[in-house]
């Protein structure tokens, strides 16, 4: 059964930093970019940063986020990571992973508090 599970959100403070995962039962995992999404209350589900095929594939990310946030993967583990530095209170969100271009039934997500 095709599954994403998301994982590492909590509250923290305002500068602080959180380690999210995602870990992907797919059995293609590794010929599919990879995603992360996040949703804050009221708004519209957008893209945060994005990785290509390999654990040294391309990366993009949203301005926003840019400088503060590293997505990650490994391949042999299923795994895509969001390492977020220097979180805002406007980071406040459920992140969301998926897969590029032929997206998945969306995970449970994993919600991230940041106070300020």
């Amino acid at each position: 059964q095709v599954q994403l599970v998301e994982s590492g959100g909590g509250l923290v403070q305002a500068g602080g930093s959180l380690r999210l995962s995602c870990a992907a039962s797919i059995s293609t995992f590794s010929i599919y970019s990879m995603d992360w999404y996040r949703q804050a209350p009221g708004k519209q589900r957008e893209l945060v940063a994005g990785i290509g095929l390999s654990s040294s594939g391309s990366t993009t990310y949203a301005d926003s986020v840019k400088g503060r946030f590293t997505i990650s993967r490994d391949n042999a583990k299923k795994m895509v990571y969001l390492q977020m530095n220097n979180l805002k209170p406007e980071d406040t969100a459920v992140y969301y992973c998926n897969r590029r271009l032929s997206l998945l039934p969306w995970g449970q997500g994993t919600q991230v508090l940041v106070s300020s």
